[in-house]
């Protein structure tokens, strides 16, 4: 399972499928979480998976199951190739099929009896690697009424979507920004995309950025539940949408677009901004629109600040994440993964380039944190050595896949895991309360479904397997930790940090496990 969510984020991070290979039945069946993580994020990734004997189908041979068909729904391709000599054609289109058009997950199935068949060499059919894939542009007709539209605006707001990371488009689209005056907000996996503390960056007052806009333009973002389907009341009824997508089968989903920009949103960009150079639009900074937004940034992070500047004892989330920011470098990839954690985490935490923010993603999933923490660390080597993983994981999401630290001391990743640990599923209980519970009886029917054993030492699994652990309770012992992780680049290492078991959210945080924006 974690193999394949490794992968998939390679796929993302390098814009080739990253491949995963497993073994027949049950490896196969732990790898379909990964082939549909990968499939709904849009990001390429090929599965190769062993399978039974062709001449043993329907006798209830070793770990028979019906992969290509069962994959098929997890997969822009399913096939099994019908002989040695089409392998490398059947490879050819796996990999061409994960990266053309809106990229996704491919599955190839090799029966066991091919793995000791021998073939005449000349009867292969080889084939070269696959051109890159094509680049699509927009219609100019297109193009033209998209920025008519937005020249028109009273209150416009541009959304940036992880599809616009993955199409290196954050050139483009910071000119874009700059050029036109636009406030933008990026979706959790765009961060960067645009530097989160440009002066135009609107997340910390989403809220009132999505319910006001009159003008939405959607850069690789699709109108989904991370959106609110782009639907009332969180959107005007009389909003505009303007979507720009690889994809035409996304163009009009939830909402009628007032324009439909089809095509890579690197190539599209440019085209607006060659249209906004025809046209000069320069958005006014002193509107009332941004007058509203402005203030709300303001009165959101002064509350963020007062939460996380409390001396209180156990630390709240907001204290932990600030002296994080304050002490992490300011190019590490972020891999973020908890319920509270992720969300309070992706206010707290600037990512200021592309493609350095992994986290549940649009599939929700629990569970990739350490595997996408990988997949980093082995891109990162490879391409830019030096560069720091922080992992930052809540208690129950680290229980997911915890003992892929293993995995990261055996390769010696200089990973950081940084476990925000409050006991619990958005709430736990501290140790006395743990106690009292127990009073009432058998803690398989007395204790919270939610709640975790307090206190748990995290940081020993680390230690266990040669890597660093701390184990920290006040700001000052996180400061510590931090700095001796920070500054030891050769060694894993893992913070646990016990917070507040009770520590919860601001109130209007948007929330990834809800459908509303609270």
């Amino acid at each position: 399972q974690q193999a394949c969510y490794a992968a998939s984020a390679v796929g993302y991070l390098t814009g080739r499928p990253g491949v995963c290979l497993v073994v027949s039945g049950p490896g196969f069946l732990h790898a379909l979480g990964g082939m549909a993580n990968a499939t709904i994020n849009c990001w390429p990734l090929i599965v190769i998976g062993g399978s039974s004997d062709r001449n043993q189908e329907t006798m209830g041979a070793f770990q028979e199951f019906p992969q290509v068909e069962a994959a098929r729904l997890y997969n822009k391709l399913s096939v099994r190739p019908s002989s040695l000599e089409v392998i490398p054609a059947v490879i050819e289109k796996a990999v061409r099929t994960s990266i053309y058009g809106r990229p996704g997950s491919c599955y190839i199935d090799i029966p066991g009896d091919f793995v000791n068949l021998q073939v005449n060499k000349s009867s292969v059919k080889y084939v070269e690697c696959c051109l890159p894939p094509p680049i699509s542009m927009a219609e100019h007709s297109a193009v033209s009424k998209a920025a008519s539209i937005i020249g028109l605006s009273k209150q416009p707001l541009l959304i940036i979507g992880k599809g616009a990371a993955y199409s290196h488009a954050e050139n483009n689209i910071r000119k874009l920004v700059d050029l036109c005056g636009l406030p933008f907000l990026p979706t959790p996996m765009a961060k960067g995309v645009v530097p989160d503390n440009h002066p135009n960056c609107v997340a910390a007052a989403r809220s009132i950025a999505l319910q006001h806009a009159d003008v939405i333009i959607l850069l690789g973002a699709r109108l989904n539940w991370i959106l609110h389907f782009g639907l009332p009341p969180r959107f005007r009824q009389d909003v505009k949408f303007i979507q720009i997508d690889i994809c035409a089968e996304e163009l009009g989903n939830n909402v009628r677009p007032a324009a439909i920009l089809l095509g890579d949103i690197k190539a599209v960009t440019k085209q607006l901004l060659e249209e906004f150079s025809k046209r000069s639009l320069k958005y006014p900074s002193d509107s009332e629109w941004w007058r509203r937004l402005r203030e709300k940034i303001k009165s959101n992070k002064e509350r963020s600040k007062v939460l996380a500047l409390q001396k209180s004892l156990p630390m709240n989330y907001y204290t932990v994440f600030h002296h994080i920011q304050e002490l992490i470098p300011k190019d590490c990839i972020l891999v973020s993964e908890g319920a509270n954690t992720m969300d309070i985490g992706r206010t707290m935490l600037p990512n200021y380039s592309p493609r350095q923010r992994l986290d549940a993603g649009t599939f929700g999933t629990m569970g990739v944190g350490l595997g996408f923490a990988i997949a980093a660390a082995m891109v990162a080597k490879d391409r830019t050595p030096g560069k720091r993983v922080i992992c930052i994981e809540g208690d129950s999401a680290f229980g997911f896949s915890g003992m892929e630290v293993e995995t990261i001391c055996r390769y010696n990743l200089p990973i950081l895991i940084i476990v925000v640990n409050n006991n619990g599923i958005y709430t736990g209980l501290d140790a006395n309360a743990w106690k009292e519970v127990l009073k009432f009886g058998d803690p398989a029917t007395c204790v919270p479904p939610v709640s975790l054993l307090p206190n748990s030492h995290y940081e020993e699994i680390m230690s266990a397997f040669g890597g660093k652990g701390y184990f920290v309770r006040t700001p000052e012992e996180l400061q510590n930790a931090l700095k001796a992780s920070v500054a030891d680049k050769r060694t894993p290492s893992l913070i646990n940090v016990v917070i507040d078991p009770q520590s919860e959210r601001k109130k209007q945080e948007f929330h990834w496990l809800t459908r509303s924006n609270l």
